[in-house]
């Protein structure tokens, strides 16, 4: 516990990088990319001083600036940037619909967005630059900024990477991230430097990693476990990067993983298994342990993974609000069902839910846990947790050893006849009973039961009878069998990996009225 409170005690995102740089420097690559790019702490220093003198012309301290950049080292020289100036990044979510993405710039009230025309052109985003200008929006595009960088500003630069350009303290805003937007519109979650180093120290108190370790992430930066897990984390611990910029690519990630030779892989639940499917057996031989959170990971999923690639999936459970990481089971303590045990410095409660016999809602209480909530409805008006309490919405359960398993979000929850039934709960089943395709669960209202449960498979032939025997074997309820089946193409799927549950429950209602 002492050596998690003392880590990164009173220093800033800026402040970490720098000792980063001083204590894993060097001429060695630490940051690469799919498009060839490539940085060393150097570079990486360099380029976001450069970058910090010309944003600090355009913005105010604690402003938000909006960040629409994929995974790639331009995101994280941009990211460093503004923590040297005490700027907010606001990283948003360029696979949400144009009124998410204008609706996530209003709630923070930010001004300006940096972005890249090159980026803007391959994931044919013109529309919704297009929507953001009309808006009011100012984009500053990289290439523009490159181009006009002189001899002058690179030779000072070089001398004065390692200091910030403004007094920043650490429970200042550091990053702005938005919620899923899996069961409404996204709120804009305000973490400081302490929620973000303290969960990184947190999370190095369980895994064990080192810089001869290399990281592949697929998981965007806009999404909490992308940018902690994925981006801070590695380079605060000297851990070296390689950036992918969509965790969509299933036939090529497996082979770039084998081109890289990463040992570790973040992921979800969805993304491994279409990296499996895909995969040579020999694709993923240099990992040594792969982290998912996002979504429930299916014993099938850890089962592919350990017989046909011999790399344990450990299972953790995060939320954007706690920076991201809550639990997570490690190769020493793991156990299966579960998302493994509270991370040191994380206080607990459970709220005894109306229906629900064991387990209750979960409240956190950390150094982890954000500063508060933006909200649409409000926007740049920070709205803090109450007396520091966090309501995460889950309903979780504990056994006896601390290990802590996910029942499901209370919103995941039908009443049925009065008896409240688990949406995740009869998804894991099916995924059980179908393993080889891809399901969602949700709940439509319905004018006789109050609600029904709709069961979306892009399995052909699935009959509510088979569920029915299934639920039976397994001494479930028979609430547990969906009322209606529909057959789909494709599960829709957030950005993050996570199930699109509003679209799923469009789908349903556009199905069935």
């Amino acid at each position: 516990m002492a050596t998690f409170k003392s880590t990164f005690a009173g220093k800033t995102l800026f402040d970490a990088f720098v000792d980063a740089a001083r204590n894993y420097g060097g001429s060695v690559n630490q940051i690469e990319d799919a498009t060839g790019g490539n940085l060393t702490y150097k570079r990486l220093m360099v380029g976001a001083n450069i970058l910090a003198r010309r944003f600090k012309k355009m913005t105010q301290k604690g402003e938000a600036v909006a960040v629409l950049l994929p995974n790639a080292s331009a995101v994280t020289v941009t990211f460093l940037a503004l923590q040297s100036i005490g700027r907010v990044p606001a990283m948003l979510n360029y696979t949400a619909g144009p009124s998410t993405v204008l609706s996530a710039c209003t709630t923070v009230e930010t001004k300006l967005v940096i972005s890249s025309r090159a980026f803007i052109e391959k994931a044919e985003l013109e529309n919704l630059v297009n929507i953001l200008e009309q808006a009011g929006l100012e984009f500053v595009w990289l290439e523009d900024v490159r181009k006009k960088i002189t001899i002058f500003e690179k030779l000072r630069s070089a001398l004065t990477a390692m200091k910030s350009l403004e007094t920043v303290n650490a429970e200042d805003p550091a990053l702005i991230l938005y919620t899923s937007g899996s069961e409404g519109l996204p709120k804009g979650v305000v973490l400081s430097h302490h929620n973000i180093l303290s969960n990184c120290a947190q999370i190095r108190q369980r895994i064990d990693f080192s810089p001869a370790d290399k990281l592949f992430n697929v998981l965007p930066v806009f999404h909490s476990f992308g940018m902690t897990g994925g981006m801070v984390l590695p380079l605060v611990y000297g851990v070296k990067l390689f950036l992918y910029p969509s965790p969509l690519h299933y036939k090529i990630i497996p082979k770039a993983v084998a081109q890289t030779k990463p040992t570790i892989l973040f992921g979800t639940d969805t993304f491994l298994n279409g990296y499996a499917r895909m995969a040579k057996d020999q694709d993923f031989e240099s990992l040594r342990l792969i982290v998912a959170g996002a979504e429930a990971v299916k014993p099938e999923t850890v089962k592919t993974w350990k017989e046909r690639f011999d790399t344990k999936v450990l299972e953790g459970f995060g939320m954007t609000e706690a920076a991201p990481v809550v639990a997570v089971n490690t190769p020493e303590e793991h156990r299966a069902g579960t998302v493994g045990k509270l991370l040191p410095g994380i206080e607990m409660k459970l709220e005894a839910v109306d229906g629900i016999e064991r387990g209750g809602k979960l409240w956190l209480r950390g150094p982890n846990v954000m500063l508060g909530y933006m909200i649409a409805e409000n926007p740049g008006i920070l709205v803090p947790p109450n007396d520091e309490w966090h309501d995460s919405g889950d309903i979780v359960e504990f056994d006896k050893d601390g290990f802590m398993a996910i029942k499901g979000r209370v919103k995941r929850f039908a009443k049925i006849a009065g008896e409240m039934v688990s949406l995740g709960a009869i998804e894991i089943l099916v995924c059980g009973l179908w393993p080889e395709d891809d399901h969602a669960v949700v709940s439509i209202p319905d004018q006789r039961r109050g609600e029904r449960i709709v069961l979306l498979t892009t399995r052909d032939g699935a009959e509510r009878d088979e569920i029915a025997r299934a639920t039976k074997a397994q001494g479930y309820t028979e609430f547990m069998v969906p009322n209606s089946i529909v057959r789909i193409e494709a599960v829709p799927v957030l950005g993050s990996g996570k199930t699109d549950y509003n679209g799923a429950k469009g789908l349903a209602l556009a199905q069935l009225g």
